[in-house]
C-alpha cells in the first residue's frame, strides 16, 4: 500500500515546526487542521519565550509576525476591592529576544504559508474520526470515507487529543487537569497602548493577575500588549469552578475582571475585536501522555506540554521543540526504514536531554501547590488589605506602623502552622 511519509494532525504550533523540519530534509509531509485556516482555532494568551528554542528553529521564523517584545513584567493580587501591583523590568530584558507577543490567528497562518511554498500540503476544515492501523501500528487517518496511509501519524490536536486516546497512548483525563481559558482581543491605538502601559513601540507588557479575578478559585487573568490591541483574558481551573456552591459560569469572570477599576482604565476606548475560548492543560508532569508508539508520536499541548509556575505561564516554546524533535526523530526513522517504537522512542530521550521534560519535571509539584486555595482567596486579600490599613489615615491616631501591621499578621492568621508549612513547600518547586 502506498504510504507518504508523515501525516500531521493539527496546525498548531507543534505541527507546523515539526513538518517544517521535515520539509527541509524532503519528506513528504500533508497537515490537516479541523479549523477554518491553521491558528483559528489555537487560543493563547499570546507569549512565546524565544530564547529557549534559538538553536533549534534555524531560519524557521525569520520574519515571523511578532507583536512586540516584552520588556516589562507585571503581576497583580486583588482583592476584592484593592490591588497590590509589582512592576519590574530590566535592561537584559530590552537587549535580548527573551520573548514576543504574537496573534496565533496571524502567526500560526504565515507559518503555514511558508510550509506550503515549501511544498507541503496543509489542508484546512479537516477533521480527523479516526486511526488507521496495521498489524497492530498506527498506519494513517480516516476523515469520513478518505484515508491517508502514513509511515508516521504525530498527533498535534490540541490538549484533548483525539488521537493520543485512539492510540491508547493516554487516559481520559479528569477535570482537575484542565482548566477553561477566555480571552478577548480588545483594539486601541498603539499611542494608547505605549501610554498606558508605559512602553516605547514595538515593545511590550505581560501582566498577570490572582485572587479576586476568578472569584477565589485555582487561575488568574493576563493582559498581553500587541501592536494595536490588548489580548486580555482569564484560565480557571475546571474542578475548581464545578466544585463552588453553586458553580461558577466561566464567561461571567471576564466580564466582571474587565469591569474592575484597574482594568476599565486600561481598556477604555478600546473595541472587542475578538472572543475565543479553549480548554488547557494543568496536569504538569504527571499529567504528561504517553509520548509515542508503533507509527506515532505525541506532541505539543496533545502530550500535556505546559507549565503553570504561577507567576509565569508556558507552552508555545514546548511545542515548537517538541515538533522539531518529533521530526528530527522521523528523520532518523526514515533512514532506518523503522516506524516502530524501538525507533521513534528517541524522540523521550530527545526532550529528557533539552529544557522541555526538564523544567517540566523540575516543576512537578507545581499543580498540587497551587491547590491551596489560599494562594487565590487568603493571601490576595489579606496582602492588599495590609497595605490599605497602613496607608489610610482616619479620624484620631494612627498609632505605631509596626505593632499596628504586627498585630494584623497575628490575627489574620498568616502564621498559622498549616499556612507556614505551606510556604515552606515552596523550596521543593
Amino acid at each position: 500500500m502506498d504510504k507518504i511519509d508523515v501525516v500531521i494532525v493539527g496546525a498548531g504550533l507543534a505541527g507546523l515546526s515539526c513538518a517544517y523540519k521535515l520539509a527541509d530534509k524532503g519528506l513528504q509531509v500533508i497537515v490537516v487542521e479541523r479549523g477554518d485556516f491553521p491558528g483559528s482555532k489555537n487560543v493563547t494568551g499570546g507569549r512565546l519565550y524565544l530564547m529557549p528554542i534559538k538553536s533549534l528553529i534555524g531560519d524557521m521564523l525569520d520574519g515571523a509576525p511578532f507583536e512586540r517584545k516584552v520588556v516589562r513584567e507585571q503581576w497583580s493580587l486583588f482583592g476584592r476591592e484593592n490591588s497590590i501591583n509589582v512592576d519590574f523590568t530590566a535592561n537584559k530584558f530590552r537587549d535580548h529576544d527573551h520573548s514576543y507577543t504574537i496573534l496565533r490567528a496571524r502567526f500560526d497562518r504565515w507559518l503555514s504559508e511558508r510550509l506550503i511554498a515549501k511544498g507541503v500540503f496543509v489542508i484546512p476544515k479537516y477533521r480527523v474520526d479516526d486511526l488507521l492501523w496495521e498489524n497492530g501500528s498506527v498506519a494513517g487517518i480516516k476523515a469520513g470515507n478518505e484515508e491517508i496511509y502514513a509511515h508516521v501519524v504525530v498527533a498535534s490536536d490540541g490538549a484533548l487529543s483525539f488521537m493520543a486516546e485512539k492510540a491508547g497512548l493516554r487516559p481520559k483525563m479528569m477535570p482537575k487537569q484542565y482548566a477553561v481559558g477566555m480571552k478577548e482581543i480588545i483594539e486601541l491605538p498603539e499611542e494608547k497602548i505605549n501610554d498606558r502601559f508605559n512602553v516605547e513601540s514595538d515593545e511590550g507588557c505581560a501582566h498577570l493577575y490572582l485572587g479576586d479575578v476568578t472569584k477565589g478559585v485555582f487561575g488568574g487573568g493576563f493582559i498581553y500588549t500587541n501592536k494595536n490591541t490588548v489580548s486580555i483574558g482569564i484560565v480557571a481551573g475546571i474542578q475548581a469552578m464545578m466544585a463552588k456552591d453553586p458553580p461558577l459560569d466561566a464567561y461571567t469572570l471576564l466580564d466582571s475582571f474587565k469591569e474592575r477599576y484597574e482594568i476599565k482604565r486600561l481598556l477604555n476606548g478600546g473595541n472587542t475585536v475578538e472572543y475565543s475560548a479553549h480548554v488547557i492543560q494543568e496536569g504538569g508532569y504527571n499529567g504528561l501522555s504517553k509520548l509515542c508508539g508503533d507509527g506515532i508520536i505525541v506532541t505539543g499541548d496533545a502530550a500535556g506540554f505546559a507549565l503553570n509556575v504561577g507567576v509565569t505561564v508556558r507552552g508555545m516554546e514546548f511545542a515548537i521543540a517538541s515538533g522539531i524533535m518529533a521530526a528530527e526523530t522521523i528523520i532518523d526513522a526514515k533512514e532506518k526504514d523503522d516506524f516502530s517504537v524501538r525507533t521513534l522512542s528517541s524522540y523521550e530521550n530527545r526532550l529528557k536531554k533539552s529544557f522541555v521534560l526538564q523544567d517540566i519535571e523540575s516543576s512537578k509539584e507545581m499543580p498540587d501547590f497551587l491547590e491551596n486555595d489560599d494562594f487565590f482567596t487568603f493571601y490576595p486579600e489579606r496582602f492588599p488589605g495590609f497595605l490599605e490599613r497602613a496607608l489610610w489615615f482616619g479620624e484620631g491616631p494612627k498609632g505605631k506602623m509596626g505593632k499596628t501591621l504586627w498585630n494584623e499578621i497575628k490575627s489574620s492568621g498568616m502564621l498559622s502552622f498549616k499556612r507556614l508549612k505551606a510556604l515552606y513547600r515552596i523550596k521543593n518547586i
